[in-house]
């Protein structure tokens, strides 16, 4: 079913949303729907061209991911928010900050990670894309 929205994602639902924050909200699950589906096509159509991925080694291209997704080398299984999104609006750029669940699996190797992800968007020819992903591992309780 085809959207009314200009600024609908593939792949998301075709409900309009109401406003940025439900437009954003839609995008990160059909985004994480898209990295589960291990689709690096459809996962690219979520993400700058500059895209980059902040974590405990530093930064990275974001289209080794994607790269590592297409070849089969890295997929996923799983991925699940815990608890609520926090949304901030900044005129054309939003932070997403959000507790993720996921299970990956790496040349065959399976990972289960439960992280603090925070993604910034920016509004490009009216459609929300992510610029920057940056996670961090949740401190275990002790």
């Amino acid at each position: 079913m085809a959207s009314d929205s200009p600024n609908q994602q593939p792949g998301a639902s075709p409900i309009r949303p109401d406003t940025d924050e439900d437009e954003l909200l839609a995008i990160a699950k059909s985004w994480a729907d898209a990295i589960v589906g291990n689709d690096a096509d459809r996962i690219a159509t979520f993400v700058t061209d500059d895209w980059v991925i902040v974590s405990e080694s530093g930064v990275s291209p974001g289209a080794r991911f994607l790269n590592l997704v297409a070849s089969g080398n890295l997929t996923h299984s799983a991925m699940d928010v815990v608890g609520p999104i926090r949304v901030r609006i900044l005129g054309e750029s939003a932070v997403l900050t959000s507790r993720i669940t996921s299970t990956a699996h790496y040349l065959g190797r399976q990972s289960d990670a439960d992280e603090w992800t925070t993604d910034v968007f920016v509004r490009q020819d009216g459609r929300w894309l992510c610029a920057l992903t940056h996670y961090t591992a949740v401190k275990p309780s002790s």
